[in-house]
């Protein structure tokens, strides 16, 4: 082989290892670009499934809070008219057809009790006991003397509900100060 040939063989080898070497590089960059793309879309799938075991559980929540308090707007409903037979048994009565349709009043009042009870529904204790803002809406207060303490419900007013935790209606009281 003379001088020229094995120039031209060598440069011939040097571009033929510069080409291989070149697509060495871009098959090297291309697996790079894939290897990140397939590590995005792992993140966005544990993204998604993170969000929809989010989903699920604040559903899940949401519809247990609703089961639990299902019945506080009824109740906050037919308050009033617990009110009303509760105030109609405080009545005195003087004949035999007032006696028997009080009896029936207080037949419907318990009735009424006994159904609020199995919802979950219990009348807040007042009468007595120490004045607990959370509980208790002060109307007024008078003030304490040696059979009273300070602070503690005189009179109740208006009987106050709870469901479970959450007040419906506060018990209308007076407070000795």
């Amino acid at each position: 082989m003379s001088e020229e040939e094995k120039n031209e063989q060598q440069q011939n080898d040097v571009e033929t290892s510069a080409e291989e070497m070149t697509e060495e590089v871009i098959e090297a960059s291309q697996e790079e670009l894939l290897q990140a793309k397939v590590e995005e879309l792992e993140d966005q799938y544990l993204r998604a499934r993170a969000e929809i075991a989010n989903i699920t559980n604040r559903n899940r929540n949401e519809r247990e809070q609703l089961q639990k308090y299902r019945s506080q707007d009824l109740a906050k409903k037919l308050f009033p008219a617990i009110d009303n037979l509760e105030r109609a048994m405080a009545t005195e009565v003087s004949n035999e057809q007032g006696v028997s349709l009080k009896k029936g009043v207080e037949m419907v009042l318990e009735s009424m009790h006994h159904a609020l009870k199995e919802e979950g529904i219990e009348e807040i204790k007042a009468s007595g006991e120490a004045f607990d803002p959370n509980l208790h809406q002060a109307v007024q207060t008078i003030p304490a003397g040696d059979d009273v303490a300070a602070d503690t419900i005189v009179e109740v007013l208006q009987k106050g509900y709870k469901l479970h935790d959450r007040v419906l209606r506060p018990a209308m009281v007076i407070v000795a100060q």
